[in-house]
This record gives structure tokens, C-alpha cells and sequence, in this order.
């Protein structure tokens, strides 16, 4: 079921929701203070291109004061309004029937999207 499911979230929207991602990571890794964000970035458009089967976890290693402070400038400058993009992509999916197991997964991204340093993803 995984695999078919993220067939159908390939066609209808998640390569080009993975795209945008890829384009915003190359985009911040070119500013040399932006690579942080940008390999970030990279993890978002890893879980957004194939979410069934995998799942975000807290990464005791990689947390602390740095990372807590890069994610609360990573929530000012984009991350609060990519959380509520998946918010609400989810309440829409929500309304059909048949888009909730599609409407989890992008509350699935919010998770990772808002607060992604010391977060990690791993197969379900």
C-alpha cells in the first residue's frame, strides 16, 4: 500500500512539491550562510517525494542550542508559512473521503517543515 500510495502522491503533486523543495535547498546552499537550511531543505524534498513508509523522529544527537536556534530562524523565515501550506493542504484533503490517508501525510510534513533541526527521518 505504501508504494502505491506514493505513486498517486507523485502524480498529483508531490514531484513538484520535492522539486520546489530541491530548488529552495540549491538556492540557499548557494549563499554560503543558507547551506544549513538548504541541506534542511533537502531532507523536506526527500520525505516529500515518497512520504508512505517513512516517518519523522526526534534526533537526540543532533539537537541542542544550536539547532534550536536555527529552527526558530528557519520558523521566521519560512518554515511557519510552509507548515501552514501543509495544514492546509490537509484540511482540504481531509473534506474528501478519500484523500485522508493523503491529508496524514501532509500533516506528517508539518512536523518536519516547521522545526526540522534535530528531527530525523526513518522508515515505518
Amino acid at each position: 500500500m505504501n508504494i502505491l500510495g506514493n505513486i498517486i502522491w507523485l502524480i498529483f503533486g508531490g514531484f513538484f512539491a520535492a522539486l520546489g523543495y530541491l530548488i529552495g535547498g540549491l538556492i540557499l546552499c548557494i549563499t554560503i550562510i543558507g547551506i544549513p537550511w538548504g541541506l534542511q531543505c533537502f531532507k523536506l524534498a526527500g520525505m516529500v517525494l515518497m512520504p508512505f513508509g517513512k516517518k519523522v523522529v526526534y534526533d537526540s544527537s543532533n539537537s541542542g542550542c544550536l539547532a534550536t536556534f536555527a529552527n526558530i530562524i528557519g520558523l521566521l523565515f519560512g518554515g511557519l508559512y510552509t507548515a501552514i501550506m501543509h495544514i492546509v493542504m490537509g484540511l482540504l484533503l481531509f473534506i474528501t473521503i478519500i484523500g485522508i490517508p493523503w491529508g496524514r501525510q501532509h500533516f506528517k510534513l508539518v512536523e518536519i517543515s516547521l522545526m526540522p533541526f534535530g528531527k530525523r527521518i526513518v522508515l515505518d
